[in-house]
């Protein structure tokens, strides 16, 4: 038997217990639960079949009750013994894509991103559209391109028109950028014609992951108009190995920063789903930015029922994701067309002077949030490196 060392200060200890899929060399892909710094079998320890899967998603679908049991059963067992075949290092476990994607909404909510594109983009004119602050604006991505923290990202190829070019040309994108999101994950679903409220958002989100919803500025800029985002985005985006229960977030819950005019009734909240949740991010190895969930206007509760106003069915293994995530000062900037104020004011990165993704580069996202130990939990890293384009 085994009794797995915590270490104090542990950003996975006994009140995060973040879910993920794993694989060894003498195993197929199962669930796991991450202790410290190891992984726990939970088909070999709790003997159901539901973890012997390749994703999270046959266990999401039972349901707030049976995550809150599964959740307490686990704490029970890695405060003890563990038997010695279930326990596996970090280190030696690969891991693969936590849920099987259903569908894929990234949405718009942080203020302080869109006031700084609405400034870049439209100087003469207010900065936020005037629907920004009467609804979560969001787009429908493509599920089928998100990717496991890790996977190397081929820069996009698309059609892309500079300011001083006559006509579109088709090739490599020339301003690849990151965005530094919040993934929630559906694990019940609802059915078509119905709604989810925002008080029912803990019984239909399981949990949380780090986002990097990877940019082409300049395909995205010559596109998006009249119908929106597209091949500018829908290339990859990369998800963190590690969903941290909505549960283990009851600690980091704090009010939104203020919605004024009041949200309609079907976006009401009782109680706040703002987050305190801080990111880190590295662009080579260096830190860059330190982007600060608790400043997002619209809640991810709010987000959910939004998505859903319509009568939109939701399903277990759908993925939403936050938008860019930004504060108010420069370096809470969550992507760098905001950083390099879209490349007039050029970050210093390794002695050369940067602006947007060159072929080599690497971006690692890492976050953390109180828990409700009196400590920090973590996110683990949502990691990728930029390939060359592959033309034909």
């Amino acid at each position: 038997m085994t009794r797995i060392d915590i270490p104090e200060g542990s950003p996975f200890g006994l009140a995060n217990l973040p879910y993920g899929v794993f694989s060894t060399p003498g195993s197929a892909p199962r669930v796991g639960v991450r202790v410290a710094d190891s992984v726990v079998d939970l088909a070999a320890t709790l003997g159901d079949d539901v973890f012997a899967q390749p994703s999270l998603n046959a266990f999401m679908a039972q349901g707030r009750a049976r995550w809150d049991e599964v959740r307490s059963r686990v704490r029970d067992l890695v405060s003890g013994d563990v038997p010695d075949d279930a326990v596996h290092p970090v280190s030696e476990v690969r891991p693969h894509l936590p849920v099987e994607v259903a569908d894929y909404v990234d949405f718009y909510a942080s203020e302080h991103h869109a006031s700084n594109l609405g400034r870049l983009f439209r100087p003469d004119a207010e900065p936020l559209m005037p629907n920004w602050k009467h609804l979560p604006v969001g787009y429908h991505g493509r599920a089928g391109t998100v990717v496991l923290s890790g996977t190397d990202i081929v820069r996009p190829c698309g059609q892309r028109k500079a300011p001083d070019e006559q006509a579109p040309t088709f090739g490599p994108s020339r301003r690849l950028d990151i965005e530094a999101e919040l993934g929630f994950v559906v694990g019940t679903g609802s059915p078509l014609g119905s709604t989810v409220s925002p008080d029912s958002f803990p019984d239909h989100v399981f949990g949380a992951v780090l986002v990097n919803d990877w940019s082409a500025r300049d395909i995205q800029a010559w596109e998006y108009v009249p119908l929106g985002p597209n091949l500018g985005k829908s290339f990859a985006t990369s998800i963190s190995p590690w969903v941290v229960p909505l549960a283990a977030l009851e600690a980091a819950r704090v009010p939104l920063p203020g919605q004024d005019p009041e949200p309609l009734p079907y976006l009401a909240e009782r109680e706040s789903w703002g987050l305190d949740i801080e990111v880190v991010v590295e662009w080579n190895g260096q830190e860059v930015a330190r982007p600060p969930y608790r400043e997002m206007y619209w809640s991810p509760a709010q987000m959910l029922a939004h998505l859903t106003a319509n009568g939109a069915s939701s399903r277990t293994g759908d993925l939403y994701a936050s938008g860019t995530i930004s504060g108010p000062d420069k370096h809470q900037r969550g992507a760098f067309i905001e950083l390099t104020w879209n490349g007039r004011e050029p970050l210093e990165i390794g002695g050369e002077q940067r602006t947007f993704l060159e072929d080599g580069d690497e971006v690692v996202f890492t976050a953390s949030a109180p828990s409700t130990d009196g400590g920090r939990l973590g996110f683990g890293e949502v990691r990728g490196r930029v390939l060359p384009a592959r033309q034909s």
